[in-house]
């Protein structure tokens, strides 16, 4: 007979002792209270949480658990939510079970894949959350050119099992990005260019969706729901496993930065929009303005992952611009760029972000830029993701991807050791962001901040936006996957 811990707060949970080498079975639960999906308090009854529990392999957590704080935490500390419960799922049948409880008591729920959201949409108060982080690993066949990858792992492990194959896949710029959240919403990535979004290198996706069914989405299976996935992030169901194609590339690559001070960022960011644009797909180019101990810079990161010598011929350009004050191009170890930025956004960061894409970059809108970052000194970084390449290739109907014509993403980011001030510093982003967000268009869901608005999730979807209804309608008629860049089920 199986038994699990399953312990509870509150005087109406019967306390239990595990046993050795086993764990307690929940009994006596009290009457627990959550919230629906449109925000009304319910009462479950606590017969119907131990049922839950029962069902499962893996563990529902309510408050008083010993793991409940710990789990119940996300990467973004902005976000300090209590979800009525958790349950921490171990398989697709574990997912399965969730859903179906879910859609039952009309739950509001959040699904919890690597946790790295800026937006804290996979949290939430009072609701369940889906929690995959016990779901990880990696499987990769070298023959076929295929990793599968279960969705609670992270791009590290992808990037570590795929590169000892001497093979990778757009993989975001960041180890400790969930792979399924990166993917589920398009997906830029050091070898976008190359290869195109992670969500054009799936092949295919294991999902449950909000009837509780297991399918897979594919060219061959449910081809509605595969399109949909490509870039509509978690509106239709939880993935509980995704196969990316992979490609051959050197685990070494040639890579870093070179650094200015910032009295020739002007001239940096223009010669950097020249190359950009005509640049190979080899190469991936992202300057970043930052600060360092009180003094503003621009950066330029490179990541060449074509042949050594030919790549260092083509970023002879980049290092001999101006007077760099720093310069760590070489070859290096591709997990160790991708791994680089970790330790600038460590978990329980209060992080905040707002971001658009960019179809030009004018000397004028160079100039703005430049002006609007040295007005708050250390209040955030500013960045651009390099795009073109295999970016733009892909038609803009084949995926729900709403943008392939963008040439840059143009961000501003910062984090905080703690909450202290955040209500006054994200204020001034958003200030700031006002006055730069006329050089864009439509924004990256992955670095979408804290403040959504529906209609402007449906201008950014543009074009796809109907498609994605009628596919919301068929999979999640109830929008019961709302806690996402959400696409209602009719318009």
């Amino acid at each position: 007979m199986k038994r699990r811990e399953f312990l509870a707060a509150g005087a109406a949970i019967a306390a239990c002792a595990p046993l050795p080498g086993w764990t307690a079975v929940l009994k006596g639960v009290g009457d627990l209270a959550a919230k629906t999906l449109d925000g009304a308090e319910i009462a479950l009854r606590g017969s119907s949480v131990e049922d839950f529990a029962a069902r499962l392999r893996g563990d529902v957590l309510l408050a008083g658990h010993p793991d409940y704080d710990r789990t119940r935490r996300i990467w973004n500390g902005m976000f300090d939510k209590h979800p009525a419960l958790i349950a921490r799922c171990t398989g697709a049948s574990d997912v399965r079970h969730a859903v179906n409880f879910a859609r039952e008591h009309q739950l509001l729920t959040a699904v919890r894949a690597g946790g790295h959201s800026v937006s804290g949409k996979s949290t939430c108060d009072g609701g369940l959350v889906i929690d995959l982080q016990r779901m990880q690993g990696v499987r990769v066949d070298p023959v076929a050119k295929r990793a599968y990858v279960e969705s609670g792992s992270l791009l590290g492990q992808l990037d570590h099992e795929s590169t000892a194959h001497g093979l990778a896949t757009t993989a975001g710029t960041f180890s400790i990005t969930g792979a399924a959240g990166l993917t589920l919403s398009g997906g830029f990535g050091r070898l976008g260019r190359r290869f195109g979004l992670a969500c054009d290198n799936v092949a295919s996706f294991d999902i449950v969706t909000a009837d509780g069914r297991f399918i897979r989405a594919s060219d061959d299976e449910n081809p509605d729901l595969y399109w949909g996935l490509r870039g509509g992030g978690g509106n239709f169901g939880v993935v509980t496993s995704i196969e990316y194609r992979l490609h051959p590339v050197d685990p070494i690559v040639y890579g870093g930065y070179v650094a200015w001070p910032i009295d020739q960022a002007r001239d940096a960011l223009r010669f950097y929009r020249d190359i950009a644009m005509d640049a190979p797909e080899l190469v991936n180019l992202n300057p970043n303005l930052y600060w360092e101990e009180g003094l503003p810079f621009i950066a330029v990161e490179a990541c060449w992952s074509g042949n050594h010598a030919e790549g260092e011929a083509w970023l002879k350009r980049l290092r001999s611009f101006g007077r760099p004050v720093r310069d760590t191009l070489k070859p290096t170890p591709y997990v160790r760029i991708q791994s680089a930025a970790d330790a600038s956004a460590p978990d329980g960061i209060h992080s905040y972000a707002k971001n658009g894409f960019v179809g030009e970059l004018t000397n004028d809108g160079i100039d703005l830029m430049l002006d609007v970052f040295q007005r708050s000194p250390g209040l955030y970084d500013m960045f651009m993701d390099h795009c073109g390449g295999a970016y733009a290739r892909v038609p803009r109907e084949a995926t729900a991807f709403p943008r392939r014509d963008m040439a840059f993403v143009l961000a501003i980011w910062s984090g905080w050791p703690n909450g202290d001030g955040a209500e006054e510093k994200v204020a001034r982003m958003r200030a700031h962001w006002k006055e730069l967000e006329p050089l864009t268009e439509g924004f990256y869901t992955n670095y979408a901040g804290t403040d959504p608005v529906a209609t402007r999730d449906r201008q950014n979807f543009g074009a796809n936006f109907e498609r994605l209804v009628a596919v919301k309608a068929k999979h999640d008629p109830t929008n019961l996957f709302r806690l996402n860049a959400n696409v209602p089920p009719k318009i």
